[in-house]
């Protein structure tokens, strides 16, 4: 699980990166839908773009990026599923169409709408402290004021306003040290609460960034359901929105299920800096280093039918406005984020809300506009392309 990009690069530390967008109104239910795929070789199918089968193709021609897949949900629920590069570097394979990949930050979407859920429900409020419901849990170095449970609310870890570190101090060394580790929520907390706070909660027009804040999130939820977080996500939002490939990975389990490509890393010099053209199969390694801020995997075509769902039945309709309102952010110029999204502008002039990730190997961008068309674009390496992918992701939600 990774840091922040922005618009020129990206910063390194532990990366969560939020990517794009999901509409502001209702959309079409999940009905039945009819399934297109393309690849490069394929002849046109309807609803097939060639431009952004091009952009695709683009994507992956120097290697740094082996494999793209992309699946495309219409305002009539037609899906178009398209792959670029191949899947496994060592064997050429192709890329699985519309293959399971590690959905990193897309997570927080997840976690946000079961804490939503239950504020809908009356067993939480946004603005109830956190020390109401996990008391004693935060408490940490530095100014003691701002890491106190009792001075941040559920809005505020939501948001990303409550001056939670977004510093991974179990990950200052990158992934391969602790990629067959197993880490518990409390761990994880633990040790990011030796870092000092960015700032006190809840201060205006001040947005950070923060894995932390997220894990805090999944153990909020197990405290208030009684239940563990995975099968709170399971049982209220996998199974209801009919997400059949959508998954939160159970402890000890480092694989992916298939089919998927394979995910890659560059390879990197004494120095860290990162080597063109050697890349490292980074596929296999224990999620749980991200937890409830990046922990699923899915396919493309299941998050879209994420964004479907969210917009028309998984929360009540206070708590979808609640979701978005939004807070300044340092993302990228006119994004804001808000309860678990982020409202952005597209090229076209649509704003739209949504979501995105990057864990070791993948990065990842979900999103539906206000008519309904829904994206979500995967790419194998999390290093390279970065805004290449994000440009054909605008692209293809501002297509009619």
């Amino acid at each position: 699980m990774k840091g922040l990009r922005t618009r020129t690069g990206s910063v390194r530390g532990r990366r969560g990166v939020v990517a794009a967008a999901l509409a502001a109104v209702a959309v079409a239910s999940l009905g039945a839908v009819s399934v297109a795929s393309a690849g490069p070789s394929d002849k046109p199918r309807p609803g097939h773009d060639r431009a952004l089968q091009a952009e695709l193709e683009a994507i992956v021609k120097d290697g740094s990026v082996p494999g793209v897949l992309m699946s495309v949900r219409d305002r009539n629920g037609r899906v178009t599923d398209y792959t670029a590069g191949v899947g496994d570097i060592r064997t050429k394979s192709k890329v699985p169409v519309d293959g399971h990949v590690r959905i990193a930050s897309i997570t927080k979407m997840f976690t946000a709408v079961a804490t939503l859920q239950l504020a809908g429900e009356g067993k939480l409020a946004l603005d109830d402290t956190v020390e109401k419901h996990l008391p004693g849990l935060i408490r940490g170095t530095g100014d003691g004021a701002s890491v106190h449970g009792g001075n941040m609310t559920v809005r505020q870890l939501l948001n990303h306003t409550s001056g939670m570190t977004s510093e991974m101090p179990l990950l200052s060394q990158g992934i391969l040290p602790v990629k067959d580790r197993y880490f518990e929520a409390r761990e994880l907390l633990d040790a990011s609460l030796t870092r000092e706070p960015a700032f006190a909660p809840g201060q205006e027009r001040v947005f950070s960034y923060s894995n932390t804040g997220y894990i805090t999130l999944g153990l909020l939820v197990q405290k208030v359901t009684g239940r563990p977080l995975a099968e709170v996500i399971t049982e209220k939002i996998i199974k209801p929105a009919g997400l059949k490939e959508t998954y939160y990975p159970g402890p000890g389990d480092r694989e992916i299920r298939s089919p998927h490509p394979r995910g890659y890393l560059f390879e990197k010099t004494d120095k860290g800096e990162p080597i063109p053209g050697k890349l490292v199969d980074i596929t296999r390694f224990d999620p749980s280093i991200a937890g409830a801020a990046g922990q699923m995997i899915a396919t493309p075509s299941d998050i879209n039918k994420f964004l479907v769902a969210l917009e028309s039945r998984l929360l009540k309709p206070r708590e979808l406005a609640e979701m978005r309102k939004t807070v300044e952010t340092a993302l990228f110029p006119g994004w804001r984020y808000g309860l678990g999204v982020i409202e952005m502008k597209l090229s076209c002039g649509i704003t739209a809300y949504g979501h995105g990730g990057d864990a070791d190997g993948f990065q990842t961008r979900a999103a539906i506009t206000p008519d309904g068309r829904a994206v979500t674009i995967a790419a194998t390496n999390d290093e390279a392309g970065v805004m290449e992918v994000i440009s054909v992701f605008d692209k293809a939600l501002c297509a009619k």
